[in-house]
């Protein structure tokens, strides 16, 4: 394609006369069964007109890509989600602090990367709520444990005492 592509530029081929050198190259290297799409208007064919057509989603690999997402908070709240699974080795309750904001904001972003398939913050966004409720989680069951234990030692104190 790239020798192709410049023997037209050399030769001072306009862009038309540049595309249909390049579908016949294409067209010599491929079966009988398969057609290249020509159009006179680039408006029709996404990959003619990169800029002109940037948000024209195109199947690439059996997943459609498409010039432009909307921007998530998913870096964000994997981040306060991982410091709070930091702390929670720390100082449990200050974990919290973080865990609980970082799972707002991956609620936020996987609501947006639910409604644009292929967005490349999904994976982000679903690690940062594994991880906020994993931390939540092990926060409030450790809170339970020290009760049951205080609980278990009054109990004790109060049977030792009378």
């Amino acid at each position: 394609m790239k020798v192709i592509t410049l023997y037209c530029l050399r030769n001072n081929f306009d862009k038309n006369q540049r595309m249909i050198e390049i579908i016949s190259a294409i067209r010599m290297y491929m079966s009988t069964d398969e057609e290249v799409p020509i159009s006179d208007n680039n408006s029709e064919i996404p990959w003619a007109n990169p800029t002109m057509n940037s948000n024209t989603p195109v199947q690439v690999g059996g997943v459609q890509i498409s010039g432009q997402f909307t921007q998530t908070n998913a870096t964000l709240a994997l981040i306060l989600s991982s410091l709070g699974a930091i702390l929670l080795f720390v100082f449990p309750p200050i974990s919290l602090c973080f865990t609980i904001p970082g799972v707002i904001l991956a609620h936020g972003a996987a609501s947006i990367t639910k409604n644009q398939s292929g967005h490349p913050d999904s994976g982000m966004t679903l690690a940062a709520q594994i991880i906020g409720w994993i931390v939540t989680v092990l926060v409030i069951l450790g809170f339970i444990v020290v009760l049951v234990f205080l609980g278990g030692l009054g109990l004790l104190g109060l049977s030792i005492g009378s």
